[in-house]
């Protein structure tokens, strides 16, 4: 197994995905994905994005996240519990509203982000 499938690095970067969301540096967060990444999120389609809830690529992730920042001045994440397997950390926080979010990351042999999921409560 790749020294980023263990469980701590995967831990580690479900730390490191907050703190670059909660520092407001899209950059910083971007740097986590893959080139290829894809995200899926029932905010998407909300946002005025793809019907579908899905974003594929950096350049998509940018203008979505990038209009989501500009809508949440006061964005900020605090970390409940993460979880690991060996290609994927979720991280369960809650946001600025006290919203509790299951945020599903799967990495690459490189150790980058390709696929995201926010998940969501259903009311």
């Amino acid at each position: 197994m790749s020294p980023h499938h263990q469980p701590s690095t995967l831990a580690e970067l479900g730390r490191t995905w907050v703190e670059a969301w909660n520092s407001r540096d899209l950059e910083r967060v971007l740097a986590l994905y893959d080139e290829a990444a894809v995200m899926t999120s029932d905010r998407i389609p909300m946002m005025g994005f793809d019907a579908s809830g899905t974003v594929r690529g950096k350049a998509a992730l940018r203008s979505y996240w990038s209009k989501a920042l500009g809508l949440i001045p006061n964005l900020h994440f605090t970390v409940i519990e993460l979880f690991v397997s060996p290609d994927s950390v979720v991280v369960f926080y809650a946001n600025e509203r006290g919203k509790k979010i299951c945020e599903y990351l799967r990495v690459n042999e490189a150790g980058l982000i390709v696929q995201g999921s926010a998940n969501h409560l259903p009311h």
